[in-house]
């Protein structure tokens, strides 16, 4: 039988989902792995940089030890002002934002997002995911949805494509926007399968696809 589900019931599925918040901790948790990669190369190749290196190393470290938001906040803050541009400080300008973001603050993570500009296409992936999720948070669910949709569509991998569209979808029913929605999820049914299936999608679509037809 078709679950009934309300939009105020979306929108604490998608802020309370064990599996959807565990997934973006983990996203949160690849960025650090995947900025390290992208630095190492950076430094490895373009030993100019080497001097902004030490600019974000401190605030790396706390960012990923427990109980230290704060610090790694006051950390990273000042190498930011201090290498902006540099790849040290464009890392470091990154790492702030997801701090920011877990102390709730959205706007200024936001801002901090935007700014950061760093040639790798996976990093840039996930500024632009992040800057989604700030959207989502504000409850600018229009622009989040449009800004998962352009991560999504930046790299098609198994992934975070596939989340992504997952998030879109979410923030689409939010707004009853469901021919979006449908878009999204049936995307995912075509080109995931093996996330359809652990997401169960075709629930989500038979909603949708029940709610256009009202």
């Amino acid at each position: 039988m078709l679950e009934d589900i309300s939009g105020d019931q979306i929108k604490e599925q998608f802020k309370s989902n064990k599996k959807l918040r565990l997934t973006t901790m983990i996203i949160g948790g690849l960025a650090v792995i995947v900025l390290g990669i992208f630095v190492y190369r950076q430094f490895v190749w373009s030993p100019a940089n080497e001097k902004s290196k030490d600019s974000y190393w401190e605030g790396l470290n706390l960012a990923v030890a427990p109980d230290s938001t704060d610090a790694a906040i006051d950390e990273l803050s000042a190498s930011v002002k201090k290498y902006d541009g540099k790849i040290g400080g464009e890392v470091a300008q990154f790492t702030y934002a997801r701090q920011l973001m877990e102390k709730g603050e959205f706007q200024n993570a936001l801002k901090e997002l935007q700014g950061v500009d760093l040639n790798d296409t996976y990093v840039r992936i996930m500024a632009i995911g992040l800057q989604a999720d700030c959207h989502s948070e504000l409850e600018d669910y229009e622009k989040a949805a449009n800004m998962y949709v352009e991560a999504a569509e930046m790299s098609d991998n198994e992934f975070t494509a596939p989340l992504y569209l997952m998030k879109a979808g979410l923030c689409a029913e939010e707004i009853k926007n469901f021919d979006k929605a449908s878009e999204c999820y049936e995307t995912i049914k075509d080109k995931y399968t093996a996330f359809a299936s652990q997401k169960q999608i075709d629930k989500y679509i038979a909603r949708v696809k029940k709610e256009t037809k009202k």
